[in-house]
């Protein structure tokens, strides 16, 4: 019998969590039957020919399974021992690839290793993952416990952030964005998350409705102050407990409105930007006044909220002037503010028209028509769901999603029953990035989303996304078998 704690490889296996195992598999190899569905033409080779993506693919998913079985055999220990050496190794590999990566379609991401182009992007999802589960698992280690805790945690992953867009590589970089999901499941408060959601509203609301005009301002602006002051009635009456103060915003507001259009009735029209914009500072300090009243400093988060609110409402055009002229026409496309099916928009159109004509059941294996006269760019890649979409339609397009959320509820579950912080932490890492690439790939190719060049996880054609994905996944998978040794290490 192997010593308490020894790599045993033997009960590696025997521990192993199967289903994710079967779920993985089933992935890797319907992706290689979608490359080959989307790069097929009448005269191309079987789908095993070297020649073609899919026999291409498949030699990448067998090196993959390879790698899988080898992060199987290295002890669990080894992970966590070394987690800060391989991200640093990973940041300076960051470092040096613009300087040394070809230009491909702008990007300097792509390293030549012989015949071979790998994005250590890929792997810098690992080696951050590996990192922040180290830094959690640290002695007396906690999120909340002091403001340096954060300032650590969010250097690790801004790191690689800062890095990547340095290669021009935009969609890779916020894929890491994903993490504040494990900051949330560590103790960060909700109010981070929920700042983050209405700052992604703001924007939209305020650069998509520009063209009309309600009370002498933009609709988006009259939009924005609209939803700041019903947060503050909300927020003001959850955290007083007293309906009161949210009675009272109510009131002044509604009062507010109803003065300016009489006005407006009169003839007398006044600037509703500063009207509107001096009612909610006057009601920022008549909070002020009742958290002092009631001894309830919650209520600032009420002010907080609505300033910071508005002073990102005020950036927001020269946010959005900064970008590149392609993001910004991808991101007016995405709106429905520019229609540009010829250049910006055809990918999105063209994709919505192959997913569109799937129909329930869809075409048939080999038989979608767009797919086939290529009327989708780079399907066989970032756009691999719409040939699912049109050759197994709704049917289809459904069980791959049914894989992605059994996936990913394997991983949480794995997740749970982590008895170490660091297995907890990672575990949650690996199932914040799926739902993300998910999520915005889908959303990317049915048009909810701007294109940013994200992949599907096992799906889209590329070896360095499948090795990527496949190191996060049989990390966890290690960690997990040798969960019931954990006191020996």
């Amino acid at each position: 019998m192997p010593l308490p704690g020894r790599n045993d490889p033997a009960s590696t296996f025997r521990n192993l969590d199967w289903a994710t195992v079967a779920i993985y598999l089933i992935m890797v190899f319907a992706g290689m039957v979608s490359i080959y569905a989307a790069s097929y033409d009448f005269d191309n080779a079987s789908m095993f020919s070297i020649d073609e993506f899919s026999g291409k693919q498949l030699r990448w998913i067998i090196l993959s399974l390879a790698l899988g079985v080898v992060l199987l055999l290295i002890d669990a220990r080894m992970y966590d021992t070394y987690a800060y050496p391989i991200y640093v190794l990973v940041v300076i590999v960051l470092a040096i690839t613009p300087f040394i990566a070809p230009d491909i379609k702008g990007s300097h991401s792509w390293l030549k290793i012989g015949s071979f182009s790998l994005q250590p992007a890929e792997f810098a999802k690992f080696a951050t993952a590996l990192a922040l589960a180290k830094l959690f698992s640290s002695y007396h280690f906690i999120l909340n416990a002091k403001f340096s805790n954060y300032v650590k945690a969010l250097s690790i992953i801004f790191i690689p952030i800062v890095l990547i867009l340095l290669q021009n590589e935009t969609g890779s970089a916020l894929t890491f964005m994903a993490l504040f999901f494990v900051l949330y499941r560590e103790g960060m408060s909700g109010l981070v998350l929920f700042a983050a959601l209405f700052s992604v509203i703001i924007f939209v609301v305020a650069i998509k409705y520009t063209d009309t005009m309600v009370m002498g301002m933009p609709t988006g602006e009259f939009a924005v102050l609209l939803m700041v002051m019903l947060v503050m009635i909300g927020k003001s009456a959850i955290y007083a407990r007293r309906y009161e103060i949210g009675r009272n915003l109510l009131f002044g507001f509604l009062g507010l409105g109803l003065v300016e259009y009489i006005l407006s009735l009169c003839g007398v029209n006044l600037p509703g930007l500063i009207i509107n914009v001096s009612a909610i500072i006057i009601a920022c300090v008549y909070i002020a006044i009742e958290a002092i009243r009631y001894r309830r400093p919650k209520l600032y988060v009420a002010c907080a909220t609505a300033v910071l609110s508005l002073a990102f409402l005020f950036s927001v055009g020269a946010v959005f002037d900064r970008l590149q002229p392609h993001q910004k026409l991808r991101i007016q496309v995405a709106l429905g503010i520019v229609e540009d099916l010829r250049n910006a928009g055809y990918n999105v159109n063209q994709s919505k028209i192959a997913i569109g004509s799937g129909g329930l059941f869809g075409k048939g294996f080999l038989n979608g028509t767009q797919t086939k006269l290529k009327y989708v760019p780079e399907q066989h890649t970032d756009f691999i769901f719409c040939t699912i979409g049109e050759e197994e339609g709704f049917v289809g397009s459904m069980l791959v999603t049914l894989l992605f959320l059994g996936l990913i509820l394997r991983v949480i579950k794995i997740g749970e029953r982590q008895p170490t912080t660091f297995g907890r932490v990672y575990a949650y890492c690996v199932a914040s990035y799926f739902i993300f690439h998910f999520c915005i790939n889908i959303g990317m190719v049915i048009g909810l989303c701007p294109v940013i060049g994200i992949p599907l996880p096992f799906f889209s054609y590329g070896g360095s996304s499948l090795w990527g994905f496949t190191i996060l996944l049989f990390i966890l998978l290690k960690i997990d078998a040798t969960r019931k040794n954990v006191l020996s290490y």
